[in-house]
């Protein structure tokens, strides 16, 4: 088959796979509405599902990634919530290294493509930090740290990038367990009906999302602005030079 067809029934697949996922979430939308509506909606319908209850929250986790605009931390705190601060973090850190891997390896080998005009038509700063994987890198690091933010964006950015497998995934691990330990302590600590520490948690992590909300464009700046600089930037002609060529000018003449 020609390199054309492939492509173009690749396009074709990947389209029809698109419109899949949109109808599917689209008609479950109420479902999931309704079961995240509350922690004890959630913890209530994992439970009922018995023993493919932790499979079940971890296809949430997953789903949060890779499609659902269902916030990451709900579905962390809710981990803590059901099953506390250990097993939940581990079942969420689970669920973010399948979803995040599906996204991944799927815009690299997959969707480069369509993912790639996507942000370019949303216009994302984020494209000017591909091209140099050390500050792509530092970047992701300090988005993945900061809570809040739109994360899941990012691992769909990365695999339009030269960075390894092994490199993101390290990066988004530390960066992000932190984060989803603390998020299940708070989930834990309310179901345990101990407010106090989930507030002071809760209360670090607003301000947090605040700083990192309000400082986000200075932050893509920061990492871009060298690029900038180095594109305006011309080397200067050397005085030799400036000499020979005058010496050559009046030679011709």
């Amino acid at each position: 088959m020609p390199q054309t067809s492939k492509r173009v029934m690749i396009n074709i697949l990947l389209g029809l796979f698109i419109m899949l996922s949109i109808g599917l979430l689209v008609y479950y939308s109420p479902a999931i509405i309704k079961i995240m509506s509350s922690m004890d909606n959630f913890r209530a319908y994992i439970h009922s599902t018995g023993h493919w209850g932790p499979v079940m929250f971890i296809l949430f986790q997953i789903l949060q990634i890779v499609v659902a605009p269902i916030p990451g931390e709900v579905v962390q705190i809710a981990g803590g919530y059901i099953y506390g601060v250990t097993i939940g973090s581990l079942y969420t850190t689970i669920g973010l290294i399948i979803g995040s891997a599906i996204a991944f390896y799927f815009t690299r080998y997959i969707g480069r493509a369509y993912i790639s005009r996507l942000m370019q038509k949303k216009n994302n700063k984020w494209m000017s930090l591909i091209h140099d994987e050390k500050k792509f890198s530092a970047f992701l690091f300090i988005f993945f740290v900061i809570p809040g933010l739109p994360k899941d964006m990012l691992v769909f950015l990365a695999a339009l990038t030269s960075i390894s497998s092994f490199r993101f995934f390290t990066i988004l691990i530390v960066g992000r367990l932190p984060w989803i330990i603390a998020s299940a302590v708070v989930g834990s600590t309310i179901h345990m009906q101990q407010y106090t520490i989930a507030i002071i948690i809760s209360v670090i992590a607003v301000i947090g999302f605040v700083l990192g909300y309000i400082y986000r464009e200075k932050l893509v700046g920061l990492f871009a602005l060298s690029d900038r600089t180095k594109a305006k930037v011309k080397p200067k002609p050397s005085y030799s030079t400036n000499r020979e060529s005058r010496k050559i000018k009046r030679d011709t003449t």
